[in-house]
């Protein structure tokens, strides 16, 4: 009968057994050197080593995690205890490493060590904290038994102290945050869904009138951070005023982003319904500018035209909410007209009262005369709505930046996969590019069967940067943001969304993968080399600019 250290040291897993149950084996084993090391360590008389190998144990551990949730992906996919919590945290908080930080945590509350948390929580985290080390403890025993017995295999046993290791590590995970930071209600949550509607609402219309273009928004163009939600304040208070920004409830039933500004948002919509539609159309394109143009310039510049309806500079669109009895000439509620402005409003000069209550019309005509001027007001305006919309990216950073994120999913185009070859490629098997994005004077294209005929290559004429000051294929101009990429195959220059693929090319020099513009990756280079070479695909050299 042999020894038990024996028999463990002959089912060993090799290191290189790709299965997780002997990866977790070894991820273990370092953990518990690394701990033996520091327990061996004097750390007053070499605190450096000491501090180096607290980062090892925290790099150790954090392979160990990740291992271990492979493991539970693997074994208990279905049997997961739910992580919808997460929606409520902060998005700071949502870091790949967030489960070390919740067993040091518990590692640090059952210690006694000093955390920013209140006694009262503490108290209560204390024996949550000490669950979760307890069971960590077991689940690491038992798949270490099992990887030296049947690493292939998962018994009941094992599924078992999974399933419990999940659920207490999800139930201190809500509990720890929450005692940390203000977790979200599920009332903010949906309040903030209706706000993540109202942008997209905000820039179909803006898309709709050519206050942006899809190429803006598929760019990511960083001006959008401040375009959107200026423009949102305008289509909430007025176009939309029974969504989100409804001034008719009271500030606690709006979301947090907007309720601190309850007050000033009623201001900027008594003034948004006594514009006129040009001055309206003037406004957002003036909130739509790069810097802080200011709106008091010609009422509709000649290229605005196209955007703004034929109607009397006189006349004013009192936007206030029409009683229950509605004039019967006028549309139903649902319709819109070409600004998307409900049409149970409509333009009436201020000094007639007709099919309007002479007291809005007076009302209309009292802030207009607050001001000495109509660029005054204007002014005013996009003073107001241009403070609010920055103060949401001081104030609600998190929040509007998770908003805006949600917002770019939904309108941005969606890449279209590309098609495979098809019957109708030429004799020499070359790939079909008549679905690839097109570029002017590429010269692959124009010597493309000559190069083939003769079997070479000669090497891309290299386009200088300065002198291409735009994409060569979408024409975007290039900024301090856009930055400028060539690609290897033809020497062109454009940006990072039209040059996003990586392949090797070895007729120009290049045998490892280098940036390569979508053109050239789609119409120029062979099927069997480019597979696989995407970036999203295989891990690939980073492309020099």
């Amino acid at each position: 009968m042999l020894p038990a250290a024996l028999r463990r040291w002959l089912r060993r897993p090799k290191r290189s057994d790709p299965r997780l149950l002997s990866q977790f084996f070894f991820a273990d084993e370092r953990v518990m050197q690394v701990v033996a090391e520091i327990n061996g360590l004097n750390a007053e008389l070499d605190p450096q080593q000491y501090l180096v190998l607290l980062n090892q144990l925290h790099l150790s551990q954090a392979h160990l995690l990740a291992i271990l949730e492979r493991i539970m992906e693997e074994c208990i996919p279905t049997q997961r205890h739910s992580r919808d919590y997460l929606v409520k945290f902060p998005e700071e908080l949502l870091v790949d490493n967030l489960g070390n930080h919740m067993l040091f945590a518990a590692e640090c509350l059952l210690a006694g060590t000093f955390l920013e948390v209140e006694e009262a929580d503490r108290a209560q985290l204390r024996p949550q904290a000490r669950n979760l080390l307890c069971s960590l403890e077991l689940v690491r025993t038992v798949l270490r038994e099992q990887s030296l017995s049947q690493p292939g295999s998962y018994p009941e046993s094992v599924r078992a102290v999974l399933i419990q290791f999940d659920r207490l590590f999800a139930e201190f995970e809500l509990s720890y945050v929450s005692s940390l930071v203000a977790v979200k209600s599920p009332e903010e949550i949906y309040r903030q869904q209706e706000i993540i509607v109202l942008f997209c609402e905000t820039v179909e219309r803006a898309l709709r009138l050519g206050y942006l273009t899809q190429e803006m928004i598929d760019g990511y163009e960083p001006l959008l951070m401040f375009t959107i939600p200026r423009l949102a304040i305008i289509s909430g208070l007025l176009i939309y005023p029974e969504g989100p920004l409804s001034l008719e409830r009271s500030p606690e039933q709006m979301s947090r982003v907007f309720s601190p500004f309850y007050n000033l948002l009623k201001k900027i919509r008594d003034l948004l319904r006594v514009l006129s539609v040009e001055e309206l159309c003037l406004l957002e394109r003036s909130l739509c500018a790069a810097e802080s143009e200011d709106p008091r310039g010609p009422a509709t510049p000649p290229a605005w035209e196209a955007a703004v309806p034929a109607v009397g500079s006189a006349a004013a669109w009192d936007l206030q909410e029409v009683p229950l009895t509605c004039p019967e000439q006028l549309a139903p509620p649902g319709v819109v007209n070409n600004l998307g402005i409900d049409q149970c409003w409509r333009p009436q000069c201020p000094g007639s009262s007709s099919g309007l209550d002479a007291s809005l019309v007076a009302h209309c005509s009292e802030l207009r005369s607050r001001y000495s001027s109509a660029e005054d007001m204007l002014h005013t305006l996009f003073v107001c709505i241009s403070g609010v919309a920055d103060q949401l990216q001081t104030n609600f950073a998190s929040d509007l930046r998770s908003i805006l994120k949600t917002v770019f999913k939904i309108v941005a185009s969606q890449a279209e996969p590309l098609e495979g070859p098809s019957a109708s490629q030429e004799d020499d098997g070359g790939p079909c590019a008549a679905d690839a994005p097109r570029v002017a004077n590429c010269p692959l294209c124009a010597e493309a069967a000559a190069l083939r005929r003769a079997g070479t290559r000669r090497l891309p004429e290299w386009v200088p940067d300065s002198t291409c000051s735009q994409c060569s294929a979408c024409r975007s101009p290039f900024t301090l943001l856009r930055r400028r990429h060539h690609c290897r195959s033809c020497g062109k220059i454009f940006c990072a969304r039209c040059s996003p693929h990586t392949a090797a090319l070895p007729h120009s020099g290049h045998p490892r993968p280098v940036r390569v513009c979508s053109h050239c990756y789609t119409a120029h280079l062979a099927p069997t080399p480019r597979r696989g070479r995407t970036p999203s695909q295989t891990p690939a050299p980073r492309p020099q600019p």
